[in-house]
């Protein structure tokens, strides 16, 4: 699609790319941009004091020199723009993340022509270098830092290339709309779970299971009695409380519901950030558990789906 001069000139345009998009991105000279580099000034002085030493002198071997080098300087224009010409760059596939951590955005660079491409890099947070060979594609996974629940828009992608010999630099800024949806960061303060309501749900343990099925349960405020072993020592330490851990069969375990209102924490990101913890913890000890949070509410369940739905409502609470 042609562009018009006013949007040809934007300057959005040399830093951001154009508009979000999830299609193909095939570079050639609307959306490759080329600046000369600082050996490449460099190289320009050298080229001007040839010429005027060869004008002060009236030097022709100094003159052939500085109009070859010249011609060297001006001919690499050609090849650093024909260096990204004709790649074809789409988005794959993103993944969700806690916060905190990177998420991970691929993208397919795509060389359909017959000629290599060498000395290329793509930069998101941090810079990628590689070639492609003659009709090879390539997928790269580029991390970027998330520090917030919620959704990640991917940041400007930018393909670049300084070949043959560094005089130019050739860009290609790309914007694509992929995004990753970022999960509350779990607290690491272990903490029971919440107490289940009358007729809401039914014992936990419904009988005693022996000591060699026993699986991690969770957490309950130490009473007299229980056994000093079960003592979670690290949470006593750290000056958290006294606990006891809770052991059950996975044959006795049996529906839990989580709930907003029953989490702990001084705000809402602290409460979003236990439930988390509770949800993670649930299901590594194959637990169904229900799961309410502002009007979203879930059945009882357990597994990758329900899993995800429960982390999912959290981030967009």
């Amino acid at each position: 699609m042609a562009l018009s001069l006013k949007d040809r000139f934007k300057l959005s345009r040399f830093i951001s790319g154009g508009k979000a998009t999830k299609q193909k991105i095939k570079l050639g000279h609307q959306n490759i941009f080329i600046l000369p580099t600082l050996r490449g000034l460099g190289f320009v002085v050298l080229i001007f004091i040839l010429l005027l030493i060869a004008f002060v002198y009236n030097n022709n071997l100094a003159y052939l020199l500085g109009f070859l080098l010249a011609s060297v300087f001006f001919i690499s224009i050609l090849h650093s723009f024909k260096s990204l010409a004709g790649l074809v760059i789409s988005q794959s596939h993103c993944q969700s993340v806690f916060a905190g951590e990177a998420v991970g955005f691929e993208i397919i660079v795509d060389n359909p022509n017959d000629i290599d491409r060498l000395n290329l890099q793509v930069k998101l947070e941090s810079v990628l270098s590689f070639c492609l060979k003659a009709q090879e594609k390539n997928h790269m996974m580029l991390y970027l830092a998330s520090d917030k629940r919620g959704w990640l828009d991917i940041k400007t992608v930018t393909l670049s290339s300084t070949y043959p010999f560094g005089f130019f630099r050739a860009w290609s800024p790309l914007h694509f709309s992929a995004r990753a949806l970022v999960y509350p960061k779990a607290t690491e303060v272990e903490l029971p779970f919440p107490e289940a309501e009358e007729g809401n749900t039914k014992s936990v343990l419904t009988q005693q299971s022996t000591k060699g099925s026993e699986d991690f349960y969770g957490l309950k405020e130490y009473q007299a009695g229980d056994p000093v072993r079960h003592i979670h020592w690290k949470a006593f330490a750290k000056g958290q409380g006294l606990f006891s851990k809770q052991y059950g069969g996975g044959d006795n375990l049996s529906e839990l519901w989580l709930n907003y209102d029953q989490a702990a924490g001084h705000n809402v990101e602290e409460r979003l950030s236990q439930l988390c913890r509770w949800v993670i913890d649930a299901e590594k000890t194959g637990l169904k558990y229900g799961f309410t949070v502002a009007g979203v509410k879930l059945e009882p369940n357990h597994g990758i789906v329900h899993y995800q739905k429960c982390l999912s409502a959290l981030a967009l609470f």
